[in-house]
């Protein structure tokens, strides 16, 4: 049973790693994570993380391999849950989308009613096995709220630097206010094809209420600089810009065609990651798959890109 054990935990650690690395970039779990080893190029605090946290519930457990199996088992089956969920919410919030499977709502309810059965025939099997899966699931959804919450904690940190002995003071107090800075500071791209005020209303407000940043740079392709769509998109982002004065815009025109090529050229000379652009929800008339942007995000609903 030696090959079998050895090759499902290099699977665990392969696939844990692509996890929390993607996590990492959409701001879910601390930037830490992405530090690279400089000698093999991997993203060792990654791994060395989950060795700990697998050895903690080795320890927890008291070495016995059927509650770890049970455990593991608990996550596998929340996870196949979410995937069932988040199907549902695709075909619901994205139902235009390119796919090239299609899964119908009874597939979906039937998928998720039979994860749930199994979820809970596990957990009656031995309810303490529960208790250490919620321990493990509580810590991680700490360490992603405070990720979440962490401009707020920041200035509640300020407000009672203040009053702190002048040493700590003016220890702190620079730390807290560069670490905010550094944050707000962030550049966002929205690739936006129309000169819709409603459209880009509703990406700032994306921006507000789910990103850190206050700094979007709207990206428009064209082929005619005479396109009467081209100072409609200026005139919008002038409006938008009076509305908003905290958030710094910038309207950035390419000559070219949308594809994937194209943006990661953007990425490339803007210096913004993939994961930080976002897009209009395509038709499923759209010629390229969304995975072929690798990482850029869809945040609105039903609009033309």
């Amino acid at each position: 049973h030696s090959f079998p054990t050895r090759r499902s935990s290099d699977l665990a650690f392969v696939g844990v790693t692509g996890l929390v690395r993607r996590l990492a970039l959409d701001r879910c779990l601390p930037q830490f994570f992405l530090h690279t080893n400089s000698l093999r190029g991997t993203n060792h605090n990654i791994v060395l993380v989950f060795l700990a946290m697998c050895m903690g519930l080795f320890l927890v457990l008291g070495g016995h391999v059927r509650p770890l199996a049970a455990v593991y088992a608990l996550s596998f089956l929340s996870v196949m849950a979410l995937f069932a969920i988040g199907d549902m919410m695709l075909k619901y919030k994205r139902a235009k989308l390119r796919r090239e499977v299609h899964a119908s709502w009874s597939t979906c309810f039937g998928a998720l009613f039979f994860v749930i059965l199994a979820l809970l025939g596990n957990i009656a099997f031995n309810p303490q096995h529960l208790v250490a899966f919620v321990w493990y699931f509580l810590l991680m959804a700490t360490i992603t709220f405070l990720m979440f919450e962490r401009i707020r904690l920041l200035r509640i940190l300020s407000f009672f630097i203040r009053m702190w002995p002048a040493t700590l003071r003016n220890l702190m107090a620079p730390w807290t206010a560069g670490a905010m800075d550094e944050i707000r500071t962030q550049k966002v791209v929205f690739f936006a094809k129309s000169s819709s005020l409603q459209m880009l209303t509703k990406v700032i407000g994306y921006i507000k209420n789910n990103e850190d940043g206050s700094w979007l740079k709207v990206v428009h392709f064209f082929s005619d600089s005479e396109d009467p769509i081209i100072a409609e998109l200026a005139e919008s982002l002038r409006v938008l810009d009076r509305c908003y004065p905290r958030l710094k815009m910038d309207l950035v025109l390419v000559r070219g065609e949308f594809n994937p090529e194209s943006v990661q050229q953007v990425s490339a000379h803007l210096g913004v990651s993939k994961n930080m652009m976002f897009i209009g929800c395509p038709t499923d008339t759209f010629p390229h798959d969304i995975a072929e942007f690798g990482g850029v995000r869809v945040i609105t609903k039903h609009l033309q890109q």
